[in-house]
């Protein structure tokens, strides 16, 4: 049977907010306050400034080994999904069957179905592979921690700095794409319901998507701690106190 107008009209409109979230957000970090994704670079770049300019940086290896087993977790998560939904996919005639006999399942045949459960497989996977290329760069990032040497000059202080959020900023980054993978794999996932139900919840996911990122209470507070941060002027770390055993002249 083939695929009616409005499966591929809602199909159509998954691939527009799917493909077209992210250099939406790029147009709107333009504009005054700005995304979370957009602020967070800022914040991190100051987090990786205050890093090489520490004399201790235990607390920031902890942080970092912190969004190391956060994305670590995901991408287990993810694997499990993927087996789940390619077990559903490649389970043949009899999968078929017993999904078409539920009442609130909406496919007019095997072909569709199996489209959209491939369709949430291309999502998840997608995911899984942010989630991989976001580990390798925290990996690199927790190796450059450990590389910064100390007593470094103000100069050496900034360019370090700097480096460290060039990898860190895109580690951070693949991970909230993999996140993001999830949105869009439940918005696929609801195509099972029926076409309405596919466009409501592809709409839907796009929506909440940028309201966290540009109107929730926690990119309100981002958007200012980044203008604090731009609006405090750097400072050079301040020179080692005198060791208290050195004797007198």
């Amino acid at each position: 049977m083939p695929v009616s107008p409005v499966d591929l009209a809602a199909f159509g409109l998954f691939l527009v907010c799917w493909l077209a979230y992210q250099p939406l957000l790029g147009v709107l970090s333009k504009q005054r306050g700005g995304v979370i994704n957009t602020d967070m670079r800022v914040i991190r770049g100051a987090w990786m400034r205050n890093m090489v300019a520490r004399e201790n940086r235990f607390m920031d290896g902890q942080l970092l080994g912190h969004a190391l087993n956060s994305a670590s977790f995901f991408a287990s998560s993810n694997l499990i999904l993927i087996a789940a939904a390619a077990g559903a996919l490649f389970g043949g005639e009899d999968t078929f069957r017993s999904v078409s006999a539920l009442v609130v399942i909406r496919t007019a045949s095997r072909f569709l179905f199996e489209f959209q459960l491939a369709l949430v497989l291309v999502c998840l996977a997608r995911g899984l592979l942010d989630f991989i290329w976001s580990i390798r760069q925290m990996n690199y990032c927790i190796a450059t921690v450990g590389a910064v040497p100390d007593s470094l000059t103000p100069e050496e202080t900034a360019r370090f700095g700097d480096i460290a959020a060039r990898l860190l900023n895109p580690a951070l980054s693949s991970f909230n794409s993999g996140i993001r993978g999830y949105y869009f794999a439940i918005a696929a996932g609801a195509w099972l319901f029926g076409p309405y139900a596919f466009m409501t919840a592809t709409a839907g996911a796009m929506v909440l998507l940028l309201w966290r990122q540009r109107r929730s209470p926690a990119a309100k507070a981002i958007s200012d701690l980044r203008r604090l941060i731009e609006a405090t002027p750097r400072r050079a770390p301040a020179p080692d106190a005198p060791s208290s055993s050195a004797s007198p002249q």
